[in-house]
């Protein structure tokens, strides 16, 4: 039974070692294990270039069953060939082994340095070990063995009822930088004990997480190696949550909550980041339109250095709108940053209100609003602000 603050969740239990997969000599192997087959979903990167765990694992979760999650830092076992394809059932095939598994309950994930061999005799001399090691109450050490350059280990938990039998939601992630829309570098690993149908939890976590790590962005790069997971062993013993009730709805709330938070942490912990920012689109000609927009605006180079420089420059963001593809009427176009409205109907609202906006960006967490007036579409991204320490942090990753 592992407890995060007041959240308990039944039959998962965590372990971490420091196997020196990193220079740094800090943790960076973690096992997830469930006591029993735990129904899953997963949401996997959409780059091209696919990594050797993600190669693996894919097909494991979507047959919609696993038990254990073996994750790594410090290697990303990407661009690896053959023998990083060999090196991703090995590592699959050892943690099964020592668990007591059939290898298809075992998915394996991995994050880090692109284009090295895994150094397999720390997993074979490990992975053992980290089996006899598990504990309820290790998520903490868990969720610090899967960083890489974050500043801070990344947790969130919520608590719901389906009939009268209480549940848990808990879970982490990793990310910092290289962090973009359709999946970023980043994992994230969801443990429930409530009881899923299949086909809802899919949904449920592509619905999360289309309003959470596919609504954020720190530079505008996509990993190798990005998944999302979810397991549900129904150790809550509730009844089978299905979608289309109210026990679904609730539970849809939970898990979009979590991953929203999770979400916002990555993006608050961008690398060298100073600030998080809300960009809201609204009165665009359809909710497509005004995601289209949002994002344009949240990733523009431009627009987050002016953050950074607590410059309230709405010419950027008014660009950004207007080459994003969305339709945009520029006699019509409101921005407004927290509360301060610094353009109406196209043009600037003086330099009075110019001065209050520039205080709004003094702040660490703040929302920038864009009404296009066309329609009732609405859609928002997070983002950061690029800073001087994104560059330095960046520079030299690999050494």
């Amino acid at each position: 039974m592992v407890t995060k603050g007041s959240k308990t969740i039944k039959g998962f239990k965590f372990s971490a070692r420091a196997a020196g997969i990193k220079k740094s000599g800090k943790p960076d192997l973690a096992l997830i294990y469930s006591e029993v087959p735990a129904r899953c979903a997963g949401v996997f990167t959409t780059n091209k270039v696919v990594a050797a765990p993600v190669v693996v694992s894919a097909p494991r979760i979507r047959r919609g069953s696993c038990q254990a999650v073996l994750v790594n830092s410090g290697n990303a076992n990407a661009c690896t060939g053959e023998q990083g394809l060999r090196d991703a059932l090995r590592c699959g095939e050892l943690a099964a082994g020592a668990l007591g598994l059939p290898e298809d309950l075992v998915a394996v994930s991995s994050t880090g340095v692109i284009g090295l061999p895994l150094p397999m005799d720390k997993f074979e001399r490990h992975i053992g070990q980290l089996a006899g090691d598990l504990q309820a109450g290790a998520v903490e050490e868990a969720a610090e063995a899967i960083r890489t350059t974050d500043a801070f280990a990344k947790l969130s938990a919520a608590e719901g009822e389906a009939d009268g039998k209480p549940y848990g939601v808990l879970a982490m992630a990793k990310g910092a930088g290289m962090i973009h829309p359709n999946m970023a570098t980043m994992l994230a690993f969801v443990m429930t004990d409530a009881c899923v149908e299949a086909g809802f939890l899919d949904q449920a976590l592509r619905t999360a997480v289309d309003g959470s790590f596919n609504s954020i962005t720190v530079d505008g790069d996509t990993s190798t190696n990005d998944m999302v997971l979810v397991l549900a062993n129904g150790l809550a013993e509730n009844p089978e949550i299905v979608a289309g009730t109210p026990a679904a709805e609730a539970f849809q709330g939970h898990l979009s909550r979590v991953l929203l938070e999770l979400a916002k942490m990555i993006v608050r912990d961008g690398e060298g980041a100073t600030k998080v920012v809300e960009i809201a689109v609204k009165g665009a000609a359809g909710a497509a339109q005004a995601k289209q927009a949002a994002r344009s605006v949240a990733t523009s180079s431009l627009v987050k250095t002016a953050f950074f420089g607590e410059d309230a420059n709405w010419g950027r963001i008014i660009a950004a709108v207007g080459y994003s593809g969305a339709d945009v009427d520029p006699n019509r176009v409101d921005i407004f940053f927290n509360e301060v409205q610094v353009v109406k109907d196209g043009l600037g609202t003086g330099k009075e209100l110019e001065a209050k906006a520039t205080e709004v960006l003094k702040t660490p967490e703040f929302t920038v609003t864009v009404d296009l007036k066309l329609g009732e579409g609405q859609g928002r991204y997070y983002t950061s602000d690029l800073t001087y320490d994104y560059v330095k942090i960046n520079a030299d990753y690999r050494s």
